[in-house]
């Protein structure tokens, strides 16, 4: 195997900060689109048109095909677990008016749950200097939060049960992508995992929504920056990454998000960050310093 070359370097070097910034821009998607179509119906076409993009390019570059059922079968469970589970859960827990700082926050336990999961499941050691990192993580994810939520919603047992639901899949599907589909080719698993999630949240929309849908140019400019830049762009660094690395280590990138999004709804849409939510960035970006510093055998 030939050596990486520099830029191949310093790209693996700027992939996990590339994924932050990108995973982050979904709320900006979300907020600009889901005023002019239902939840379920928005992931729904959001990831038809991902799998038949992904399927032209899996065609066109010969990519290969899983062929052992079983590999399909779990191929299929992560994408139902990290998208249509994922997803689905904070977009209803949002549209039954819980605050979404209260789900960013639900969430933002992924990465303890996943340490404590790590090693039992994968046999991933996790030091105290990880620990320490994760714990801090999670206080300076609440602070954020607290520094930027202006109140109001509320909180219905389904609002609730949507945004563990959330918690749940992501945190197993990272698990279960990690274990069973590290040899699975982003091209043409992307068009299984997008296909089965198309047609499960799809399912949901046909029984739950009205289906509508009023195109507008935000609507059209958020379903085409969330299918391109997250679906295939960040989608494919954070399976790259897990792939790469510990999956403790990989989930502790996610409690950056809530800072990075803070800060671009306060350039974009002027949402003010006080001392508290600035105080809580600072925690964050110490607390995946400590997650990804080597453990100590």
């Amino acid at each position: 195997m030939s050596a990486a070359t520099p830029a191949e370097r310093a790209f693996a070097a700027a992939m996990p900060a590339l994924f932050v910034v990108l995973w982050s821009t979904g709320f900006l998607g979300a907020k600009l689109g889901l005023p002019y179509i239902e939840p379920f119906t928005f992931l729904a076409l959001r990831m038809l048109i991902a799998a038949l993009l992904l399927l032209v390019v899996a065609l066109l570059t010969g990519a290969p095909w899983p062929r052992q059922p079983v590999f399909v079968a779990r191929i299929a469970l992560a994408g139902l677990l990290n998208q249509a589970g994922y997803l689905g859960g904070v977009f209803y827990a949002v549209g039954e008016g819980m605050p979404a700082g209260i789900v960013a926050l639900i969430v933002g336990v992924q990465p303890l749950l996943t340490a404590a999961l790590a090693g039992p499941l994968l046999g991933e050691r996790i030091g105290r200097t990880q620990w320490a990192g994760l714990a801090l993580g999670l206080l300076g994810v609440a602070l954020v939060i607290a520094g930027r939520e202006s109140g109001g919603g509320r909180i219905t047992p389904a609002g609730l049960a949507a945004a563990l639901a959330a918690l749940l899949t992501i945190t197993y599907g990272t698990l279960w992508q990690k274990r069973h589909c590290a040899g699975m080719d982003l091209r043409s698993g992307g068009v299984v995992q997008y296909g089965v999630s198309a047609l499960a949240l799809g399912a949901l929309a046909w029984l739950t929504e009205t289906r509508l849908i009023h195109w507008s140019g935000e609507l059209a400019f958020a379903l085409g920056w969330l299918v391109l830049v997250l679906s295939v762009g960040a989608v494919g660094l954070l399976y790259t990454l897990i792939r790469r690395g510990e999956a403790a280590r990989v989930a502790s990138l996610f409690y950056l998000t809530p800072a990075v999004t803070a800060l671009m709804a306060w350039a974009l849409f002027d949402e003010r960050l006080g001392g508290v939510a600035l105080a809580g960035m600072l925690l964050t970006a110490a607390a995946v310093w400590l997650a990804n510093r080597p453990v100590r055998r």
